[in-house]
């Protein structure tokens, strides 16, 4: 790997350089809020190898005394209309149903559980006692900008991020190619089966899995897509924003994008919330083949920043000086 990795005087613990280049960032073969393909240029840095982990939140919070999103009841006055029983800490928690359900209606294994959090997973009587190498969940923006800010780091950008899950790949629609499961090979964690209630598990694991499982993509990074979601630094923009520089593509090269505008974040299908969303990547194990296909660089979703799920995380980054 090369790059100007001479500015930073040792390698960040953890970390991997990735050597700065230029990409194609997008899809256009998935997901319409993919398109369109377009160049897009990066500058050298460092990345996390591996999402953060439970052990290494578990050290931050020790030396902090932080408390996170998911461990404070939400101000009512934020949510218009909204449920009482929902004024009370807690997360989303991932409920798998019996039988087959409504694909379009997420609340049909989605619960808001009073008490869930990262020490909580599944909420109250769940704990983390044998995950300390799984990646933290119930994690909310501003906890993973804590954390990135205690441990000299960043957020990546949601093109330095994707960059970085191509491992090299040009144009592929998955980190390790254009075969999602290469002779029946199982390369990350994601649900196998009709999603949400028949889950085969030919990867080993039902739910969250212990970072480094699966083999690393070509810069050496592990789960870059699959086992749970991560936090971008970017505001969520699509390409019918004013100003979006995935408008068109364009011969020339897009330097560094950094995302749109938190107005053209907020969720337009919820006027009276104006939270605004940023762009989270890699998807998770509850992607399926049937449900949410974007165990792939090129996917990406909204989520509000006071959001906290079972299934989103973080890693960071360290970016080089200028020089």
């Amino acid at each position: 790997m090369v790059g100007n990795f001479n500015t930073v005087p040792f390698a960040p613990p953890g970390m991997k350089p990735v050597a700065g280049g230029i990409f194609t960032m997008g899809s256009d073969r998935f997901y319409p809020e993919e398109a369109p393909p377009r160049r897009v240029k990066v500058d050298d840095f460092w990345i996390d190898d591996a999402l953060v982990t439970n052990r290494e939140f578990a050290r931050f919070v020790a030396e902090t005394g932080h408390v996170t999103m998911a461990e404070i009841a939400p101000d009512p006055s934020l949510y218009p209309g909204m449920p009482a029983s929902l004024a009370a800490p807690g997360s989303l928690v991932f409920v798998k149903p019996a039988q087959p359900v409504e694909i379009g209606d997420p609340s049909a294994w989605w619960r808001f559980i009073p008490g869930a959090d990262w020490r909580h997973p599944a909420g109250p009587g769940s704990s983390i006692a044998d995950l300390d190498d799984h990646p933290v969940v119930h994690i909310a923006y501003s906890d993973a900008e804590a954390f990135a800010d205690w441990a000299g780091k960043a957020l990546p950008t949601e093109a330095e991020f994707e960059y970085a899950a191509r491992g090299g790949l040009e144009g592929c629609d998955y980190a390790w190619g254009d075969v999602l499961a290469p002779s029946g090979a199982m390369l990350a964690n994601y649900w196998q089966g009709l999603f949400p209630f028949a889950n085969q598990s030919l990867d080993g694991w039902e739910g969250t899995s212990p970072v480094r499982s699966f083999a690393p993509n070509g810069f050496g990074l592990y789960d870059m897509v699959g086992n749970v979601w991560e936090w971008t630094q970017d505001w969520w923009s699509e390409a019918s924003h004013p100003g979006s520089d995935r408008r068109k593509p364009s011969c020339c090269a897009i330097n560094n994008p950094r995302g749109g505008k938190v107005f053209h974040s907020y969720d337009p299908e919820q006027p009276g919330t104006r939270i605004g969303r940023k762009v989270i990547k890699g998807g998770s194990h509850l992607c399926a083949e049937n449900y949410c296909r974007r165990y792939r660089p090129a996917a990406r979703q909204p989520e509000t920043v006071e959001t906290s799920t079972a299934h989103l995380g973080f890693r960071c980054v360290v970016r080089l000086p200028v020089t």
